[in-house]
């Protein structure tokens, strides 16, 4: 409650800047002036983007997760990457923190934890790359810079293919760390980060298992996380004025939400800057971007963390009792996704 507080405050402090500092008049004429029909949009199209949260959350963590139980959980941790300054690391820790209180084992929420990381995020670097080479190519509307275009592909590209190969070399950086275990603290350093080299690895070969499975909940669950919430964003363009052309729309929205990254609760400013500064290197125009990006804003924030408050203070009433205690997902020999054998 003490996060929510502190968000609201600096929404409220967003809102008095914009009413009362000189110079926003044209924006605070086109946020007064918001198509309502569009507001409702942008609100359903964040709900929709929750929805995809929840289900790649559940295909990733336990197929057989009860819903109610996904519900509180996946809208908990959203809240609290809406609330924490954390660049979205304080709705993991919230998840790994409810997962083992109901019951599953370490090491199942460590690799579960990095394959879930790696298969949101690997949405966002494939939208990068063709939306990237779309735009510089001509195949897709939109104008901007080289740097935004074929750089910004170039840069995902390397990533993913950094990403795809990284198990072994993972686990090549922790073989050395091995060795005879002493009760020395030089010692249980190297062997926790050998595990957690270990464990990164195996989480990075389980998402690329899901992937070749083609589980629906992982991909479809995804996709829908990251393109809902674009949706939201061109509606907010569609409540203010002129939408932009798609690839300048969802190529700013995925270079712009780099600034999320900043140390601040939500993302507030950072985000917003960030987003705003990339649709002004596309030649948009920066009142219309900034009202947009507002509107579009405001209801990212606001619509997790109303659906997340409350479900995290029924998580926490759930898991106080050892009854709800009745996860599925352990030993990982019951997945049916299997981790490679290492020799």
């Amino acid at each position: 409650m003490v996060r929510l507080a502190q968000i609201a405050g600096v929404i409220a402090l967003v809102a008095i800047a914009i009413s009362a500092l000189p110079g926003l008049d044209e924006v605070r004429d086109r946020l007064t002036n918001a198509n309502p029909l569009w507001l409702a949009a942008i609100a359903l199209a964040e709900v929709g983007s929750c929805a995809g949260y929840m289900l790649v959350f559940r295909s990733t963590f336990c197929p057989q997760m009860g819903w109610g139980l996904t519900y509180d959980i996946s809208m908990a941790e959203q809240a609290a990457n809406s609330l924490l300054p954390s660049g979205g690391a304080g709705g993991l820790a919230l998840g790994v923190w409810a997962l083992h209180e109901a019951g599953m084992s370490t090491v199942h929420i460590a690799q579960r934890t990095v394959a879930f990381f790696v298969v949101t995020s690997a949405a966002n670097f494939v939208g990068v790359l063709v939306f990237g080479l779309g735009m510089f190519l001509g195949i897709l509307p939109g104008d901007g810079p080289v740097l935004f275009t074929l750089g910004s592909a170039l840069i995902a590209g390397v990533v993913i293919a950094l990403a795809w190969f990284s198990p072994r070399l993972l686990h090549a950086f922790g073989e050395p760390l091995a060795g005879p275990k002493r009760a020395t603290w030089s010692a249980g350093v190297r062997h926790a980060l050998r595990d957690g080299l270990a464990a990164a690895g195996d989480g990075v070969d389980l998402a690329k298992g899901l992937l070749r499975s083609h589980s629906f909940g992982v991909i479809a669950g995804s996709v829908a996380y990251m393109a809902f919430d674009i949706a939201a964003l061109g509606f907010g363009f569609a409540a203010i004025g002129p939408v932009p052309p798609l690839g300048t729309l969802v190529l700013g929205y995925l270079v712009g939400q780099l600034g999320n990254l900043v140390p601040l609760p939500g993302g507030i400013g950072g985000t917003e800057g960030a987003l705003v500064g990339v649709y002004a290197l596309f030649h948009v125009n920066v009142t219309v971007a900034t009202a947009a990006v507002l509107t579009y804003r405001l209801f990212q924030l606001a619509v997790p963390a109303l659906l997340g408050a409350p479900a995290f203070v029924l998580l926490r009433r759930k898991l106080a009792r050892d009854h709800h205690r009745e996860l599925l997902c352990t030993p990982l020999s019951a997945e049916v996704v299997d981790l490679p054998a290492r020799s």
